[in-house]
């Protein structure tokens, strides 16, 4: 399966590797603004659809199983969790969202939350919005899509889970979503494809993030 998006070199995907080797640890979890921390150090994040495999992919870049918390019950990340990669880059893990469980009050807490920290946050240096390859850019997708517009953060589109459709449809969903993108100023014009089952496009994706941590 081609899965490959955007060109690397062997130094950018070296430069990757070599970063996620190092040491990753849970920092601390997030619930309301003044609780971010106090640093200029680099941070990237990532958001996505409940279950969409967030917690799964960072268990998949870092190598480590169990540190990031992984469930079968959407919504069950209701902070904002920071990890610190080597001291140069901090992973946030944000709530994920589109889940029909969760009372409207909560969700709308959590839109408020997120995007005061997109908009305040100025050593954000990109957000990776993971897409299941399965189901393509949703409604949702493109709400959250709309306020990083509006919040004027880069984001890139990862997709995941490409292991469980055919290379076909893979091209058709790159395709899709490029279209998608080209009506979102504030999107990356490179999409990733993922397996973290399958060890898939992670690479590429360490290579884009250790970019941001220069």
């Amino acid at each position: 399966m081609d899965f490959k998006t955007a060109e690397f070199t062997p130094e950018q995907i070296d430069r990757g590797r070599r970063l996620f080797q190092k040491a990753c640890a849970f920092v601390l979890g997030v619930a309301r603004l003044e609780q971010l921390p106090l640093t200029e150090m680099p941070e990237i994040a990532f958001a996505g659809r409940s279950n969409v495999g967030k917690s799964s992919i960072i268990n998949a870049l870092t190598q480590q199983k169990g540190l990031a918390k992984t469930s079968n019950t959407p919504g069950r990340t209701q902070q904002l969790n920071y990890f610190n990669l080597d001291d140069k880059l901090h992973i946030v893990d944000l709530p994920g969202y589109g889940f029909a469980q969760a009372p409207e009050a909560m969700v709308k807490q959590w839109q408020k939350l997120i995007f005061a920290y997109l908009q305040g946050r100025v050593n954000l240096k990109r957000v990776f919005m993971l897409i299941d390859s399965r189901h393509g850019v949703k409604k949702v997708d493109t709400e959250i899509m709309d306020m990083l517009d509006k919040a004027a953060v880069t984001y890139q589109i990862v997709l995941t889970k490409i292991d469980k459709i055919s290379a076909k449809a893979l091209e058709k969903i790159i395709a899709d979503t490029k279209k998608t993108i080209a009506e979102h100023p504030a999107a990356y014009v490179d999409v990733l494809a993922t397996s973290s089952e399958k060890n898939l496009g992670l690479d590429e994706l360490r290579a884009e993030i250790a970019s941001l941590a220069q």
